[in-house]
């Protein structure tokens, strides 16, 4: 009977012990996926796809931009084909017949963009910036410089620059300026909490 005991007792051990590595296991397994989903957990960014060269949208973008900046979050705008133009400055600068003919056509900064509606001819930014002023209403190139002092990144897509015949020496003086090809954007973006397109 004493033997009988002393077996039983020893399965009870070897089955306690079976039943605590299993629990070890899967707290193991449950630590490793939450360590996954914390790496995979979207940052507290917002990515910009700023596609529009007009100035009422370029306005909507920097308006979302420095409020999200100004609320914490690390922000970056991408600028692609029209969007780009709000980024020039006239500069002389050598370029290829089509790279002349862009920049021609194409308006040189900030201070040159139309409306997306209402562009009356060419008086509507003027009419909008002078509400705005009026208002109290930053005006783009302001927007433009509180984004810089909120560290707002301005990322330029380097095909953009190739097709239209854009020189880097036709950006403004941007501290947070850099160049990027649509890859590296997407990535930045992937990892984004949200991604806008104006």
């Amino acid at each position: 009977m004493l033997v009988a005991e002393q077996q039983d007792g020893g399965q009870g051990a070897s089955t306690l012990e079976s039943r605590l590595n299993e629990h070890q296991q899967v707290l193991e397994r449950l630590a490793r996926d939450v360590e996954a989903l914390r790496g995979a957990a979207p940052e507290d960014r917002l990515s910009l796809v700023v596609f529009s060269g007009e100035l009422d949208r370029q306005l909507a973008a920097f308006v979302i931009a420095t409020g999200a900046a100004a609320s914490g979050m690390t922000v970056s705008m991408f600028f692609t084909f029209w969007g780009t133009t709000a980024l020039r400055r006239q500069v002389r600068v050598s370029k290829d017949i089509w790279g002349r003919m862009f920049g021609w056509m194409l308006p040189t900064g900030s201070r040159k963009l139309q409306l997306s509606q209402l562009n009356l001819g060419g008086a509507g930014p003027l009419v909008m910036r002078h509400l705005m002023r009026s208002k109290g209403v930053a005006s783009l190139e302001e927007m433009i410089e509180i984004a810089s002092e909120l560290e707002v990144k301005l990322n330029v897509c380097t095909m953009t620059m190739d097709l239209l015949g854009l020189q880097p020496d036709e950006m403004i003086a941007y501290p947070h300026l850099e160049y990027c090809g649509v890859a590296s954007f997407v990535d930045l973006a992937a990892r984004s909490r949200a991604t806008l397109f104006i």
